[in-house]
């Protein structure tokens, strides 16, 4: 294929990014050597960059030679704008949703600025939602974000910005999301399946684990592959759903409307229904099933339960390809006997674990890491990389109506 000068500037734009968010910090001469530009063609996309206020420039300490002692001069290195809001995530959840307004730095943790719970059996879910997003709105005050990354569970269509199906949230099915967070703030937002964002999110705090199927438990089971640094592509809309995976015997009826999904057993919700039918209704909240576990190990139904993800997770190593499991979410709050033996019942069903290693670790998750990298990609050097980007554009209020 041959690239026309302005999209292999895009591609050198690009590359000089990801590059910096693996470094952290580094020095133009030191992103030219690493991609293997010239040092003005390094310079040049620095400046445009920094001009943009995607990058900014950091004093470092004086170096010190080590062969002769001498003393160097304090130097100027490079690293992503981490002074100023460009970007604003939005988590949305089955109990409530989180809102942050986050820099262009890959954050350490995730922090969310603002949460607020979403009513249930409420009659018109979306008008609520709306309603209490300006609200958050109005509290974080006036921004000149470059866009919004809205994480949302589900089949999502990301091109086409639209919810397909989504078993534990049904309303956002019918509702145009992207349509009313641009009805508060005036700038391009992009839905994003939420395992793809954990995922991304785990890659850029960890580079070297590049090939992985990260599991994460929670309200639901779904996951995300990585191969290359990369989201697997699929033809389809779809992909990841391991919750849904069909448990023999499992009679539990799903939100996606089967009976017998992996999801209904290793859920929060269905780790707390099998702890109250252990215990005879005595106990059913999440810190009491820590509890109960540290004193009493993991008994028998808890296991089963375990031992069915651990059946659909090495059913996808062993159609995938990969050796390493990243397990996120609420199993990494029980204690470590949980994962010690979905571990095990992992790698025993693993083929690859007959030939070498298979590697099943806990993670923390890291969702504003992820949706910060999807925004760099899309809405920082997108597709057509403006000629000059303005950090004074002016915008609407948040908050306020677009006309």
């Amino acid at each position: 294929m041959i690239y026309v000068p302005s999209r292999m500037g895009q591609l050198n734009r690009r590359a000089l990014l990801r590059q910096l968010q693996k470094l952290g910090v580094a020095s133009r001469a030191e992103l030219a050597k690493a991609l293997g530009m010239s040092q003005p063609t390094a310079g040049k996309i620095v400046d445009e960059l920094l001009t943009a206020g995607v990058l900014e420039e950091i004093e470092v300490a004086e170096t010190v030679d080590k062969g002769t002692g001498v003393r160097g001069r304090p130097g100027r290195q490079l690293q992503l704008n981490q002074s100023r809001p460009r970007l604003l995530a939005i988590q949305l959840g089955l109990q409530e949703t989180n809102v942050a307004a986050l820099a262009l730095g890959i954050p350490v943790a995730d922090q969310w600025h603002f949460t607020f719970e979403i009513i249930k059996n409420e009659k018109n879910p979306a008008r609520t939602w709306e309603k209490s997003l300006r609200a958050a709105a109005q509290k974080i005050g006036g921004q000149n974000f470059l866009g919004v990354l809205l994480s949302v569970p589900g089949l999502v269509d990301e091109p086409s910005n639209r919810i397909l199906f989504s078993p534990n949230i049904h309303w956002t099915e019918k509702a145009d999301l992207a349509k009313t967070v641009r009805r508060i703030w005036n700038v391009p937002v992009l839905l994003v399946q939420e395992e793809r964002a954990l995922a991304l999110g785990h890659h850029l705090a960890n580079p070297a684990s590049e090939d992985f199927l990260l599991v994460d438990f929670g309200e639901g089971v779904g996951g995300a592959v990585i191969v290359g640094g990369k989201p697997l592509p699929s033809p389809l809309p779809i992909s990841g759903e391991i919750g849904h995976t069909p448990v023999l015997g499992n009679r539990r009826l799903c939100g996606c409307g089967a009976v017998g999904c992996m999801e209904t057993l290793v859920s929060l919700r269905g780790l707390l229904e099998s702890f109250a039918t252990a215990t005879c209704g005595k106990k059913n909240s999440w810190a009491q099933l820590r509890e109960h576990i540290s004193a009493h190990g993991l008994e028998a139904w808890l296991a089963r339960s375990l031992d069915a993800a651990a059946v659909a997770i090495a059913g996808s190593l062993n159609v995938l390809g990969l050796r390493r499991v990243v397990i996120t979410g609420s199993l990494t709050e029980l204690p470590p006997s949980v994962l010690a033996h979905l571990s095990a019942a992992v790698q025993n069903g693993s083929m690859w674990a007959k030939f070498g290693s298979v590697e099943c670790t806990a993670a923390p998750r890291r969702r504003t890491a992820g949706l910060i990298a999807i925004g760099i990609d899309r809405m920082v050097v997108p597709d057509s990389f403006p000629q000059k980007l303005s950090l004074t554009k002016s915008r609407p209020k948040p908050g306020a109506q677009n006309p």
